[in-house]
């Protein structure tokens, strides 16, 4: 059994999949894998795969229903009792694996643990950094809106996956703050002060659509009160706008 299974859903992603691969297989170890799943792709993605050989310790590629049906195949089919997703036009930075390893082998009572982050890097398409987001995944903050950042944070798979039953298809965009919430005041996180991975511009994390599916996930999850939710969606919507308008 593995320590760590790294996870990346590709769906036609030839021309940023390499560069994801490559900040990933340097850093790989006997206690930490890798895993693609693959929506059937036509373009070169699967080839580009093919051509790091035994790097990649499971790769599919079949039909699936978005990114969340990959990444919940991809925890079905990983060894290691903490998974992390990535992007495939996502990076890892240098001495991430390094840095959670350390932080899982030093760490008392680590497997009652849910959830370990980090920041995140937020860039333009060049490669400039516009902003460092990611804090501590506590319930007093976390009830309100996503404040951990998501990308190639780690789940404990038994606790998240095979408790109580990963990614919720119904969301396209937050399925990620699903997952957390569902667990309530009861989510166990760390927080690595440490910068983990790059993210770029234009994902659908940061629009509009995301801002109203975390609007229907926080009543499910009963974390606020309606009015409360209303007042919030509005105060974020203020706030995407204000940004794109400085940044466009």
């Amino acid at each position: 059994m593995k320590i760590i299974s790294i996870i990346i859903a590709t769906y036609n992603a030839d021309k940023t999949l390499k560069r994801c691969l490559d900040s990933i297989v340097p850093q790989l170890t006997n206690e930490c894998e890798l895993i693609l799943v693959d929506g059937g792709s036509k373009d070169n993605t699967n080839e580009i795969i093919d051509s790091y050989g035994d790097k990649i310790a499971v790769h599919i590629s079949e039909p699936d229903k978005g990114i969340y049906d990959a990444w919940n195949k991809g925890a079905r089919l990983s060894s290691g009792k903490w998974v992390g997703f990535i992007g495939a036009d996502d990076v890892l930075l240098p001495n991430a694996v390094n840095s959670y390893l350390q932080v899982i082998k030093s760490t008392r009572d680590i497997d009652s643990y849910d959830y370990i982050c980090a920041h995140n890097e937020y860039a333009d398409k060049d490669g400039n950094i516009l902003q460092v987001i990611g804090a501590p995944a506590e319930w007093s903050k976390m009830r309100r809106g996503m404040v951990a950042a998501h990308v190639a944070s780690l789940h404990n798979k038994y606790n998240l996956f095979e408790t109580i039953g990963g990614y919720d298809l119904q969301f396209h965009i937050c399925a990620d703050y699903d997952l957390l919430l569902r667990k309530r005041d009861k989510l166990k996180s760390l927080f690595i002060d440490t910068t983990i991975a790059r993210m770029q511009t234009g994902g659908m994390s940061f629009s509009v659509a995301a801002l109203k599916e975390a609007f229907h996930i926080r009543p499910k999850n009963h974390s606020i009160n309606m009015i409360e939710n209303i007042s919030l969606y509005l105060w974020y919507w203020m706030l995407f706008k204000t940004y794109h308008l400085r940044h466009r």
